[in-house]
């Protein structure tokens, strides 16, 4: 996820080192929005793990939301988060995408 102040970005990636990584869209940033999305998800895909970097935003509202709702959540360090040197277009989008993939790969660090 890639939560910003009114908006979080959504991605999802299969299980498969290789399996698809889709972009679902973005919700609203509040308590009911991601309640309703990790209802949604964990019953179509059942447990399911979610990371977001660590910001001014949001810091630790959603980590305990979705550890409460029984699933694993990483917040993540931004600065620590592996870029590609010629990755420098930044879009909610690309961020939910990429922090997908790096949490499928278990590339990510915690704060």
């Amino acid at each position: 996820m890639d939560v910003s102040k009114s908006r979080i970005a959504v991605a999802l990636a299969g299980g498969v080192r290789t399996g698809e990584v889709r972009f679902l869209g973005e919700i609203e940033a509040s308590d009911t929005a991601v309640s309703k999305l990790v209802r949604r998800l964990s019953a179509k895909h059942g447990a399911l793990k979610f990371c977001y970097e660590a910001g001014p935003t949001a810091d630790m509202v959603f980590y305990r939301l979705i550890g409460a709702l029984g699933h694993a959540c990483q917040v993540v360090a931004p600065w620590l988060i592996p870029r590609r040197p010629d990755d420098r277009v930044k879009t909610n989008r690309r961020d939910a995408l990429s922090l997908a993939r790096l949490l499928r790969a278990g590339e990510l660090t915690r704060v």
